[in-house]
């Protein structure tokens, strides 16, 4: 293989980032892969969909706390171990599922299937910052962006022709297939990208002690709760667009699917043009510039909604909001994990369990509105837009005064 003139081999590179984008993809393909089979396993168990929703419940609350606990794990014992294992917890909790006796047994199994997903969602972010210098962090993320984007398009056919073929349990037992050609991948092309660093503490108290000191730092704290409040304006719309198109617009399923499928289309072009403005302009540059047209647009979209919805506008302006969504879920994490070099592995995990928090919160906010109408979503979209926008103006104005201070 051919090295650049830095000496750094690029081809590895790329394979390397396909690996950590299929492994960060695994979380999400995990929940929307099932989603089609919830009546089907309701009629199976003798319950009701809201009770199979439980199995959705379950998952979060596993992807958030195995992504804390695999943080200081993985900056102890390295990123490579504790990656292997917790696919195995993944592959083994796939089985699980598959042989569901009961909806309990499947949503006990669902948390681990969480636990073991929470390690490839926090390894990947943390190999990027291993082995990327800073400048190219944000790019390369983007490019995880990419392969994580097509999860939502790919997984609901790809689960719908299973389940029809063949039932929902054998949703599982691909998942299971797909893990354990992970664990080859991950064995054979993902080398150890940090030193061990055996001074890490995981005794519950230096733990917690660790993680409030990276929450308290302002860098951290201003960009990666701005990058979670813009997860939680996609989420919203994740869970409220089949309500808001089939039932406000009157859209087919299949329609739907299409417009979703363009929807989603519109967040992986925006994470790969990132990659062109970070080649001219700041991470920062493009973050800030971006929030502030997306307060607007999401003002817009408001607005469209209190008038009396327009199908087209309503499109138009979610794409666009979409779009630039884009570019800020690499750049706020890229940002976030600047100043953490020895840490990455405690930060990336703080990062991602602070996004499903917010979009599982804005999730479940988003459902407590029974109407189909514009407006409940745009609210939510507006609220988590203009909080984003907040935190990021908020850490260019102390930045902006510690500049003057060290001038004077």
């Amino acid at each position: 293989m051919k090295n650049s003139p830095d000496g750094r081999n690029k081809k590895k590179e790329s394979i390397i980032l396909v690996v950590l984008g299929t492994l960060i993809a695994l979380g999400p393909f995990s929940i929307d892969a099932y989603l089609p089979g919830f009546t089907r396993i309701a009629e199976d168990f003798d319950t009701t969909i809201g009770k199979v929703g439980l199995t959705l419940t379950s998952y979060f609350i596993g992807i958030s706390l195995g992504q804390l606990a695999y943080g200081p794990i993985m900056d102890k014992y390295g990123r490579k171990k504790p990656l292997l294992i917790g696919l195995i917890i993944y592959f083994v909790a796939a089985l699980c599922c598959f042989y569901s006796p009961s909806l309990e047994w499947l949503i006990v199994s669902r948390f681990f299937l969480a636990i073991g997903a929470a390690a490839g969602m926090v390894a990947a972010k943390a190999v990027v910052r291993d082995i990327f210098p800073v400048n190219e962090v944000a790019g390369a993320i983007s490019v995880l962006m990419l392969i994580m984007g097509g999860a939502p398009i790919i997984a609901p056919t790809v689960g719908s022709f299973i389940i029809e073929s063949l039932g929902w349990k054998t949703i599982f037992l691909f998942l299971a297939l797909f893990s354990f050609l992970m664990i080859l991948s991950v064995y054979s092309f993902l080398p150890e990208s940090v030193v061990p660093n055996k001074k890490v503490q995981l005794r519950p108290k230096p733990i917690l002690s660790k993680y409030i000191g990276i929450l308290t730092h302002e860098k951290f704290w201003s960009f990666s709760m701005a990058g979670s409040f813009t997860i939680g304006a996609m989420f919203a719309y994740i869970s409220d667009a089949p309500k808001l198109f089939m039932g406000n617009f009157d859209l087919t399923q299949k329609e739907f699917g299409i417009l979703f499928g363009i929807n989603a289309a519109g967040l992986i072009l925006g994470s790969q043009v990132n990659r062109l403005f970070l080649k001219k302009y700041t991470t920062f540059k493009i973050t800030y510039f971006n929030s502030v047209v997306l307060v607007v647009l999401a003002g817009l979209f408001l607005l469209n909604g209190l008038m009396g919805p327009n199908f087209y506008a309503t499109v138009s302006l979610l794409f666009l909001i979409l779009f630039l969504l884009g570019f800020q879920n690499p750049n706020t994490t890229a940002l976030s994990l600047e100043p953490f070099a020895t840490k990455a592995g405690r930060a990336s995990a703080l990062i991602g369990s602070l996004k499903m928090i917010l979009g599982a919160l804005a999730s479940f906010t988003i459902s407590l509105f029974h109407s189909p109408g514009v407006v409940p979503l745009a609210t939510i979209i507006l609220i988590c837009l203009m909080a984003s926008f907040i935190l990021l103006l908020r850490f260019s104005g102390k930045e902006k005064r510690k500049l003057a201070l060290s001038e004077t």
